[in-house]
């Protein structure tokens, strides 16, 4: 089970501070841009990222005969924090990724330098079944987290009934649709990037569909949130959300609310991906979270 292999990669020189970047559900690490780490990289620090299990050049599993949950998804970022011969980091998560880093400031609170929490929601929050009830159109009960924006959920509803995508050119613009809806309303899409970005995802991917397992790994434990934690999170906290955030809009200032001493920043444009508009913003606030 736990001999998934996992492929990792690091920037910068190994003497300076940390950084691992940890990317969302089903998402490959090279969705943390070239650019952004770059500059992160310019500013002093060693930056790691990594493919989660499942998803890009790290091993795939056959869900049926060896499941798994999120706990493990979880357990996977100290596998690579040890691979690279960390102690501890400054964790910075994007959407699950955020989640996952939450999880690891309460329960590892000496593995966790500082928390960068971008485009998330609460630890503990029930996000999963706030998008569930949406996407199939129940009502939300009272002191449920919002949900996400109409275009979202109706994009979501329909690629539910619509038929799988049979060649690598309609699966690519069926990502690169989908990029478009996370990207948000707030600034211009260049679709030429995206499918750039989404070629080389699927290329790099040793099975594509395997991602999907995520979900499943999320419905075999369905209890992986502990609640009422975070406030127990001792590193210093950054939470990041795009002014135009379509996935998990106000869910910011939530986790801000609920982890002492964090800062809430929100970013204007963005929505639920990283374009390069946002990378000097976003490099300069990781930057100065980081120094130490």
């Amino acid at each position: 089970m736990h001999d998934v292999t996992i492929w990792s990669e690091e920037f910068g020189a190994e003497t300076d501070t940390p950084i691992l970047l940890i990317m969302g559900s089903m998402s490959q690490g090279i969705l943390w841009p070239d650019e952004l780490v770059g500059r992160l990289t310019a500013g002093g620090r060693r930056v790691i990222r990594y493919d989660h299990r499942d998803t890009g050049r790290s091993g795939t599993v056959d869900f049926a005969a060896e499941p798994y949950t999120w706990d493990d998804i979880k357990n996977d970022v100290y596998r690579v924090m040890e691979a690279h011969g960390l102690d501890s980091a400054h964790l910075v998560g994007h959407s699950a990724g955020g989640l996952l880093g939450q999880l690891i400031a309460v329960e590892a609170p000496e593995r966790v330098r500082s928390l960068t929490v971008i485009a998330s929601s609460p630890l503990g929050g029930g996000e999963g079944e706030v998008l569930l009830r949406a996407l199939t159109g129940q009502p939300q009960p009272e002191g449920s987290l919002p949900e996400p924006k109409p275009e979202f959920v109706e994009f979501f509803r329909t690629l539910m009934t619509a038929p799988p995508a049979q060649d690598r050119r309609a699966l690519i613009d069926g990502m690169i649709a989908e990029q478009r809806v996370l990207h948000g309303t707030g600034l211009p899409f260049d679709e030429d990037a995206a499918r750039r970005l989404q070629e080389r995802v699927y290329d790099r991917a040793r099975d594509l569909s395997t991602a999907a397992n995520h979900r499943l790994a999320a419905a075999a434990g369905p209890d992986f949130e502990p609640v009422g934690v975070l406030h127990r999170v001792k590193a210093p906290t950054l939470v990041i959300e795009g002014s135009h955030e379509p996935v998990k809009p106000g869910h910011g200032a939530i986790i801000a609310e609920q982890i002492p001493g964090a800062r809430l920043m929100i970013v204007a444009g963005m929505g639920h991906t990283l374009p390069p508009e946002t990378h000097q913003e976003l490099a300069d606030a990781i930057l100065t979270h980081t120094a130490e």
